[in-house]
């Protein structure tokens, strides 16, 4: 399957309306099988790089310079040929070009059902490809430039960003942990993303009590120095708290970008008594997540299956604390499992008592 979009990818990452397409059958799209589904189901907007802001502005946020371009105003410069259909409003129709009068449809159907550019065979190239020499199903992220030359003749060019295998739900993880007594858990999930086993020595808990709207911006950018701290001596931790990670919205949850973050090998999300939040899963924060193989607990209320050993958490010595956040080293690791085919993930806990100071 390949998802495809006008102007930058951010827009396909953060979960924008992107066309997809088997690039075996890039004839057959669902979403423009029928008129009401072509003017529902695709993009309207573009994300494109705002080269008016000035250096003064520069953030590590990586949205900073990023405009929301409609569709329509950008088809109308002759910059989306071969990507945009035109809806004839009085034919009831699509119409495969950009200079027909109505609004603009991205379709890629010139791409895809009349061969203006070989975008499904190049696609189709990657995938396999990929699978032969990895051995396994791949995902792959790649850009494209369509052009005219002055012999009015289409060309362009494909840029192969990354690729990664694809997670192999099928790899073993020891279903022994799952069944290990309560008094070893530390906590337990049963709306967990990810698969497999790994192993950490430190957590950086956030204290229930400090979350509000204001005091979040504020946590973040004690995590953002964490982190850099783990990344400095090459060391992964378990990151938890309540409300939503990576949220736009401060009252909903911690506003930590991917970098602020990048060395948390388990991310948990643990729901406020009284609030009901619905987990962010799908997002580009999320995506990134997923691809780098973090793991992702959802502790919800109690009844659902899931629970955090909050009273141990309060006893270990801290490493370092603040008012708003307290980091627990063991002495040897705990160890982290995630069954991905059912969903289900535990933390046992250390077998050696936390470290002070280290």
């Amino acid at each position: 399957m390949v998802e495809v979009a006008a102007g930058l990818g951010s827009y396909i990452v953060g979960g924008g309306m992107s066309l997809r397409f088997s690039p075996k059958h890039p004839r057959k799209v669902l979403q423009t099988s029928s008129l009401s589904l072509a003017l529902r189901d695709t993009q309207s907007v573009m994300h494109v790089l705002d080269s008016s802001v000035g250096n003064e502005k520069f953030s590590i946020n990586d949205e900073w310079n990023i405009s929301r371009v409609p569709i329509q105003q950008e088809a109308e410069k002759g910059n989306l040929r071969y990507i945009v259909s035109s809806y004839d409003a009085a034919n009831s129709r699509i119409v495969d070009n950009d200079v027909h009068p109505g609004r603009k449809v991205v379709t890629f159907a010139n791409v895809l059902k009349h061969k203006a550019f070989p975008l499904a065979e190049i696609a189709n190239f990657m995938l396999t490809t990929g699978e032969k020499h990895m051995g396994r199903a791949v995902e792959v992220e790649f850009a494209g430039n369509i052009s005219i030359d002055e012999n009015n003749m289409t060309k362009g060019e494909v840029l192969w960003l990354q690729i990664r295998p694809m997670i192999d739900r099928s790899e073993m993880v020891d279903t022994g942990m799952f069944s290990a007594s309560p008094e070893r858990l530390l906590m337990a999930c049963r709306r967990a993303l990810g698969h497999g086993t790994g192993s950490v020595k430190h957590m950086v808990w956030i204290k229930p009590e400090s979350f509000n709207f204001v005091n979040n911006p504020k946590i973040a950018t004690e995590i953002a120095k964490i982190n850099c701290n783990f990344t400095d001596c090459h060391e992964n931790y378990i990151l938890a708290g309540v409300g939503r990670w990576g949220s736009s919205d401060n009252a909903l949850g911690i506003p930590v970008k991917w970098a602020d973050i990048s060395r948390a090998s388990l991310v948990v999300e643990i729901s406020m008594p009284g609030h009901r939040i619905e987990p962010s899963q799908g997002t580009h924060f999320f995506q990134n997540l997923t691809s780098m193989g973090v793991g992702y607990f959802t502790i919800g209320e109690p009844g659902d299956g899931s629970f955090i050993d909050e009273e141990y958490i309060r006893s270990c010595p801290a490493a370092m604390e603040t008012d708003n956040l307290k980091v627990i080293t063991f002495q040897s690791p705990m160890t982290i499992a995630i069954n991905g085919m059912e969903g289900s993930g535990v933390v046992l806990k250390s077998d050696d008592p936390a470290a002070q100071d280290s």
